[in-house]
């Protein structure tokens, strides 16, 4: 299961009456480790003097990873990440997350973190298995 939903936020759910937020509270408790790499790389890069950040550690069990997939798989949770932070998210392979500011996703940074070459160029043998 991808979220513990509690039983009234199912039957907010079922009415149609799911907030954003209350949506990415049920993220944060349901996905702890993808919220603290999601929420330290947003914070990396608004210390950044160049406005990026990224994590390029491997999560510390699949238990871990399979947290970090479902958030940045899932375009309802990813999406509500990123409303939520005012940020873009970018993937690669299963756990380097990076952050854009919205401004940037025309940049050329960000193009090249989502191109082909770019996640090309991220491969390792290590991580063809993870």
């Amino acid at each position: 299961m991808s979220l513990d939903v509690s039983p009234a936020l199912l039957e907010k759910a079922e009415r149609g009456e799911v907030t954003d937020a209350e949506f990415v509270t049920c993220v944060k408790e349901s996905l702890p480790y993808a919220w603290e790499v999601i929420t330290g790389v947003i914070a990396d890069a608004e210390g950044a003097a160049d406005g990026f950040a990224d994590n390029e550690t491997p999560p510390p069990s699949e238990a871990a990873r399979g947290q970090l997939l479902r958030a940045l798989a899932s375009d309802a949770i990813r999406g509500g990440l990123e409303r939520h932070f005012g940020v873009k998210l970018a993937f690669q392979n299963c756990h380097r997350v990076a952050v854009f500011s919205k401004s940037e996703v025309d940049g050329d940074r960000y193009r090249a973190f989502v191109s082909p070459r770019g996640q090309l160029l991220n491969q390792s043998p290590e991580l063809r298995d993870c």
